[in-house]
Protein backbone atom coordinates (compact mmCIF):
# COMPACT_ATOMS: atom_id res chain seq x y z
CA UNK A 1 0.00 0.00 0.00
CA UNK A 2 2.79 2.35 0.87
CA UNK A 3 4.33 1.59 -2.50
CA UNK A 4 1.12 2.67 -4.18
CA UNK A 5 1.18 5.94 -2.26
CA UNK A 6 4.79 6.50 -3.21
CA UNK A 7 3.91 5.88 -6.83
CA UNK A 8 1.08 8.39 -6.70
CA UNK A 9 3.30 10.99 -5.03
CA UNK A 10 5.97 10.46 -7.67
CA UNK A 11 3.41 10.82 -10.48
CA UNK A 12 2.01 13.95 -8.86
CA UNK A 13 5.52 15.40 -8.55
CA UNK A 14 6.22 14.59 -12.23
CA UNK A 15 2.99 16.33 -13.27
CA UNK A 16 3.87 19.41 -11.19
CA UNK A 17 7.30 19.60 -12.79
CA UNK A 18 5.76 19.35 -16.25
CA UNK A 19 3.24 22.06 -15.37
CA UNK A 20 6.07 24.33 -14.19
CA UNK A 21 7.99 23.70 -17.40
CA UNK A 22 4.92 24.55 -19.48
CA UNK A 23 4.39 27.71 -17.39
CA UNK A 24 8.03 28.72 -17.90
CA UNK A 25 7.72 28.14 -21.62
CA UNK A 26 4.54 30.29 -21.71
CA UNK A 27 6.34 33.14 -19.92
CA UNK A 28 9.21 32.92 -22.38
CA UNK A 29 6.78 32.94 -25.28
CA UNK A 30 4.99 35.99 -23.83
CA UNK A 31 8.34 37.77 -23.55
CA UNK A 32 9.04 37.01 -27.20
CA UNK A 33 5.60 38.38 -28.18
CA UNK A 34 6.35 41.57 -26.27
CA UNK A 35 9.63 41.96 -28.15
CA UNK A 36 7.82 41.52 -31.47
CA UNK A 37 5.16 44.05 -30.44
CA UNK A 38 7.82 46.64 -29.46
CA UNK A 39 9.56 46.12 -32.79
CA UNK A 40 6.23 46.62 -34.65
CA UNK A 41 5.54 49.89 -32.78
CA UNK A 42 9.04 51.13 -33.58
CA UNK A 43 8.54 50.32 -37.28
CA UNK A 44 5.16 52.10 -37.29
CA UNK A 45 6.70 55.14 -35.58
CA UNK A 46 9.56 55.28 -38.11
CA UNK A 47 7.06 54.96 -40.98
CA UNK A 48 4.86 57.70 -39.49
CA UNK A 49 7.85 60.03 -39.03
CA UNK A 50 8.89 59.40 -42.63
CA UNK A 51 5.35 60.16 -43.84
CA UNK A 52 5.26 63.37 -41.75
CA UNK A 53 8.60 64.49 -43.27
CA UNK A 54 7.27 63.73 -46.78
CA UNK A 55 4.04 65.66 -46.13
CA UNK A 56 5.96 68.58 -44.65
CA UNK A 57 8.21 68.71 -47.74
CA UNK A 58 5.15 68.58 -50.00
CA UNK A 59 3.45 71.34 -48.02
CA UNK A 60 6.54 73.56 -48.29
CA UNK A 61 6.67 72.97 -52.06
CA UNK A 62 2.97 73.85 -52.43
CA UNK A 63 3.46 77.00 -50.34
CA UNK A 64 6.42 78.01 -52.53
CA UNK A 65 4.40 77.35 -55.70
CA UNK A 66 1.52 79.41 -54.34
CA UNK A 67 3.84 82.30 -53.49
CA UNK A 68 5.43 82.17 -56.95
CA UNK A 69 1.97 82.16 -58.55
CA UNK A 70 0.93 85.23 -56.52
CA UNK A 71 4.11 87.08 -57.53
CA UNK A 72 3.61 86.19 -61.21
CA UNK A 73 -0.03 87.35 -61.13
CA UNK A 74 1.01 90.62 -59.46
CA UNK A 75 3.68 91.20 -62.16
CA UNK A 76 1.11 90.52 -64.87
CA UNK A 77 -1.41 92.85 -63.20
CA UNK A 78 1.14 95.69 -63.02
CA UNK A 79 2.15 95.11 -66.65
CA UNK A 80 -1.53 95.04 -67.64
CA UNK A 81 -2.14 98.39 -65.97
CA UNK A 82 1.03 99.89 -67.39
CA UNK A 83 0.19 98.89 -70.97
CA UNK A 84 -3.63 99.03 -70.71
CA UNK A 85 -3.92 101.52 -73.59
CA UNK A 86 -1.64 99.60 -75.97
CA UNK A 87 -4.45 98.11 -78.06
CA UNK A 88 -6.28 101.45 -78.30
CA UNK A 89 -3.15 103.29 -79.44
CA UNK A 90 -2.37 100.56 -81.98
CA UNK A 91 -5.84 101.06 -83.45
CA UNK A 92 -5.32 104.84 -83.54
CA UNK A 93 -2.12 104.67 -85.61
CA UNK A 94 -3.97 104.21 -88.95
CA UNK A 95 -5.84 107.46 -88.18
CA UNK A 96 -2.50 109.27 -87.86
CA UNK A 97 -1.35 107.63 -91.13
CA UNK A 98 -4.49 108.83 -92.93
CA UNK A 99 -4.05 112.40 -91.66
CA UNK A 100 -0.43 112.42 -92.81
CA UNK A 101 -1.50 111.15 -96.26
CA UNK A 102 -4.21 113.81 -96.51
CA UNK A 103 -1.72 116.55 -95.64
CA UNK A 104 0.78 115.11 -98.14
CA UNK A 105 -1.81 115.00 -100.95
CA UNK A 106 -2.97 118.56 -100.32
CA UNK A 107 0.57 119.89 -100.87
CA UNK A 108 1.42 117.95 -104.05
CA UNK A 109 -0.89 119.77 -106.48
CA UNK A 110 -0.45 123.42 -105.58
CA UNK A 111 -1.29 124.54 -109.16
CA UNK A 112 -4.97 123.65 -108.67
CA UNK A 113 -6.23 124.74 -105.24
CA UNK A 114 -9.68 123.26 -105.91
CA UNK A 115 -8.22 119.78 -106.42
CA UNK A 116 -5.97 120.23 -103.44
CA UNK A 117 -8.80 121.24 -101.10
CA UNK A 118 -11.03 118.44 -102.47
CA UNK A 119 -8.28 115.88 -101.82
CA UNK A 120 -7.76 117.28 -98.32
CA UNK A 121 -11.50 117.13 -97.59
CA UNK A 122 -11.73 113.56 -98.84
CA UNK A 123 -8.71 112.56 -96.75
CA UNK A 124 -10.18 114.15 -93.62
CA UNK A 125 -13.53 112.44 -94.22
CA UNK A 126 -11.84 109.04 -94.60
CA UNK A 127 -9.81 109.70 -91.47
CA UNK A 128 -12.94 110.62 -89.50
CA UNK A 129 -14.66 107.46 -90.69
CA UNK A 130 -11.63 105.39 -89.65
CA UNK A 131 -11.57 107.05 -86.22
CA UNK A 132 -15.31 106.50 -85.67
CA UNK A 133 -14.89 102.82 -86.59
CA UNK A 134 -12.01 102.52 -84.12
CA UNK A 135 -14.10 104.09 -81.35
CA UNK A 136 -16.99 101.73 -82.10
CA UNK A 137 -14.60 98.79 -81.88
CA UNK A 138 -13.93 99.81 -78.27
CA UNK A 139 -17.67 100.34 -77.62
CA UNK A 140 -17.49 104.15 -77.65
CA UNK A 141 -20.73 105.32 -79.24
CA UNK A 142 -22.13 108.81 -79.92
CA UNK A 143 -25.31 110.08 -78.28
CA UNK A 144 -28.02 111.02 -80.75
CA UNK A 145 -29.21 114.45 -79.61
CA UNK A 146 -30.52 116.61 -82.49
CA UNK A 147 -34.32 116.61 -82.57
CA UNK A 148 -34.50 114.54 -79.35
CA UNK A 149 -36.00 115.76 -76.06
CA UNK A 150 -33.40 117.42 -73.82
CA UNK A 151 -32.06 115.00 -71.17
CA UNK A 152 -29.96 116.62 -68.42
CA UNK A 153 -28.51 113.19 -67.53
CA UNK A 154 -26.64 112.97 -70.83
CA UNK A 155 -26.77 116.48 -72.28
CA UNK A 156 -25.57 119.90 -71.18
CA UNK A 157 -27.58 122.91 -72.40
CA UNK A 158 -25.38 125.81 -73.51
CA UNK A 159 -28.27 128.10 -74.39
CA UNK A 160 -31.91 128.17 -75.50
CA UNK A 161 -33.11 129.49 -78.83
CA UNK A 162 -36.51 129.96 -80.42
CA UNK A 163 -37.25 127.60 -83.29
CA UNK A 164 -40.11 127.37 -85.75
CA UNK A 165 -39.51 123.69 -86.50
CA UNK A 166 -38.15 122.16 -83.27
CA UNK A 167 -40.62 121.84 -80.36
CA UNK A 168 -39.80 123.43 -77.00
CA UNK A 169 -37.50 121.36 -74.80
CA UNK A 170 -35.93 119.54 -77.77
CA UNK A 171 -32.35 119.82 -79.03
CA UNK A 172 -31.82 122.12 -82.04
CA UNK A 173 -28.10 121.63 -82.64
CA UNK A 174 -25.03 120.08 -81.07
CA UNK A 175 -21.99 122.13 -80.19
CA UNK A 176 -20.13 118.96 -79.13
CA UNK A 177 -21.26 115.36 -79.49
CA UNK A 178 -21.74 113.30 -76.37
CA UNK A 179 -20.40 109.75 -76.06
CA UNK A 180 -21.05 106.59 -74.10
CA UNK A 181 -18.32 104.12 -73.21
CA UNK A 182 -20.17 100.79 -72.95
CA UNK A 183 -23.00 101.70 -70.54
CA UNK A 184 -21.23 104.67 -68.89
CA UNK A 185 -21.46 108.30 -69.95
CA UNK A 186 -18.05 109.28 -71.27
CA UNK A 187 -18.91 112.89 -72.09
CA UNK A 188 -22.26 114.69 -72.12
CA UNK A 189 -23.38 116.34 -75.36
CA UNK A 190 -23.21 120.15 -75.32
CA UNK A 191 -26.35 121.35 -77.06
CA UNK A 192 -28.64 124.24 -77.92
CA UNK A 193 -32.20 123.65 -76.73
CA UNK A 194 -35.36 124.98 -78.35
CA UNK A 195 -37.52 127.37 -76.37
CA UNK A 196 -40.40 126.93 -78.82
CA UNK A 197 -41.71 129.22 -81.55
CA UNK A 198 -40.72 132.90 -81.55
CA UNK A 199 -42.99 135.12 -79.43
CA UNK A 200 -44.37 136.99 -82.47
CA UNK A 201 -45.70 133.73 -83.99
CA UNK A 202 -47.37 132.38 -80.86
Amino acid sequence: MSEKIKENEQQLQNENEMAEEVADTGVEDAGGAEDVEVRDVELELASALEEVASLKDRMLRLAADSENFKKRMERERIAGLKYAGEQIFREMLPVVDNLERAIGLSGTDAATPEKSSAALLEGVQLTLKSLVNTLEKFEVKPIESVGQPFDPNRQEALTMEASETVPAGHVITEFEKGYYYKDRLLRPARVVVSSGKPAAQQ
